[in-house]
C-alpha cells in the first residue's frame, strides 16, 4: 500500500505513538487522517480529523465506523498498560489491559473490515509489542494482552486475504512516550524515538510486510522463538544442588 491518497484512521491518535503516526501519515500524503480518541478535543495535529472513539465501547466503535466509512487504512494503536504482575497486580487493571489491547482491537477490526473490503481491500496496522513473545518477570499481564492481539493479527490476515486486505503487525520494545515514562535511560532502559517508530511502521505497511520489528532487541528476541524455554529464561532455573 502506498500511503499517498489513502484515508486512514488511527485509534489513540491524540497522544504518544498514535499522534506521531497521525503526523507521519499526513506527511506521506494521506488525503485524510482520522485521529480517533475518547476525547477528540485533545487532538492537536494540524490537518487531522478528530473522531470520538472508545475502543472498549461497542456503540462508540459502531458510531465511529458509520462516520468514517471512507477509511482505507485502519491503525489499531490505542493501548493501556497497568504495569501489573500476574501474581500481584490489580486484577481489574489486568482485565482492562485485555479489554483495550485485545478486545478493543477486535472490535475495530470487526467494524471496519467490511468498510475496507468495500473500499478496495485496504490495510490494517496493529500496534503490538515485543512482550507478545517475551516475558520479563514484571508487567507481564500487559504482554498477555499483546500476545492475544498478535494471534488476532495473524488470524485476521488469513480471514481478510480474500477481500484483499493487507494486515501488518508492529512489534517493538519501549518507545519514548508517556506509557513508558517509568523507564529511565539512566537505569539501563533503551527507548526508541516515537517519530522513528512511526516511520518504521509505515515503511512496513508500504512494503507489504506481514510483521515489522521496530528495534534490534525485538528482532533478536523474535529470532530466538525456536529455542528451548530454558535458554530463553535461564534466571528461572533452579540452582544446582551443592556437591559433597
Amino acid at each position: 500500500m502506498e500511503i499517498t491518497n489513502q484515508i486512514a484512521l488511527v485509534t489513540g491518535g491524540n497522544r504518544g505513538l498514535g499522534r506521531h503516526l497521525v503526523t507521519e501519515l499526513l506527511a506521506r500524503g494521506a488525503s485524510k487522517v482520522y485521529a480517533a480518541a475518547r476525547r477528540p478535543e485533545s487532538v492537536d495535529v494540524p490537518g487531522a480529523v478528530p473522531l470520538r472513539l472508545d475502543v472498549t465501547d461497542d456503540a462508540s466503535v459502531e458510531q465511529a465506523a458509520a462516520e468514517a466509512s471512507d477509511v482505507t487504512l485502519l491503525v489499531n494503536n490505542a493501548g493501556f498498560s497497568s504495569l501489573g504482575s500476574y501474581t500481584g497486580g490489580d486484577i481489574e487493571a489486568i482485565r482492562h489491559e485485555m479489554e483495550v489491547n485485545y478486545w478493543g482491537t477486535l472490535r475495530t477490526v470487526r467494524a471496519f473490515a467490511p468498510i475496507l473490503g468495500a473500499n478496495g481491500g485496504g490495510a490494517i496496522l496493529n500496534v503490538l509489542s515485543q512482550t507478545a513473545f517475551r516475558a520479563f518477570g514484571l508487567a507481564d499481564a500487559y504482554g498477555a494482552s499483546k500476545a492475544a492481539a498478535w494471534h488476532l493479527t495473524n488470524g485476521v490476515r488469513l480471514e481478510l486475504a480474500a477481500q484483499g486486505t493487507q494486515v501488518t503487525g508492529l512489534a517493538m520494545g519501549l518507545v519514548d512516550t508517556d506509557m513508558a515514562a517509568w523507564a529511565k535511560p539512566e537505569d539501563g532502559w533503551s527507548l526508541t524515538d516515537p517519530a522513528v517508530m512511526a516511520r518504521t511502521a509505515l515503511d512496513g505497511v508500504e512494503a507489504g510486510a506481514f510483521e515489522v520489528y521496530g528495534d534490534e532487541m525485538t528482532r533478536e528476541w523474535h529470532a530466538r522463538l525456536g529455542e528451548p524455554a530454558e535458554s530463553l529464561y535461564p534466571q528461572a532455573l533452579r540452582p544446582a544442588a551443592p556437591q559433597d
